[in-house]
């Protein structure tokens, strides 16, 4: 699998966990106990939709020119790091 394919199987890989957890948590939020979040909520949903709609065309230019190595060296040091961190305390 290309860089390309596997970029864009890990986002639609995520959108069934995303529109679950959406359809659990919308129902509370646009209750009663909800007035002011409406807007809020909106706002952050279009974002986000518009961000994980842009990600994928803009990695997929990104994978054609360039490697996943100092990625993947970044997510191995954060992770190393949250692992110590997360040990000690």
């Amino acid at each position: 699998m290309d860089h390309e394919d596997s970029a864009r199987f890990a986002f639609l890989h995520a959108a069934p966990v995303i529109g679950g957890a959406a359809l659990l948590k919308l129902p509370p939020l646009l209750g009663a106990l909800g007035d002011g979040l409406r807007g809020p909520l909106l706002a952050g949903s279009v974002a986000a939709f518009v961000a994980a709609y842009l990600a994928p065309r803009y990695l997929a230019r990104h994978f054609e020119h360039r490697a996943l190595i100092p990625f993947s060296i970044y997510c191995s040091v954060v992770g190393l790091g949250s692992l110590a961190y997360f040990a000690v305390t």
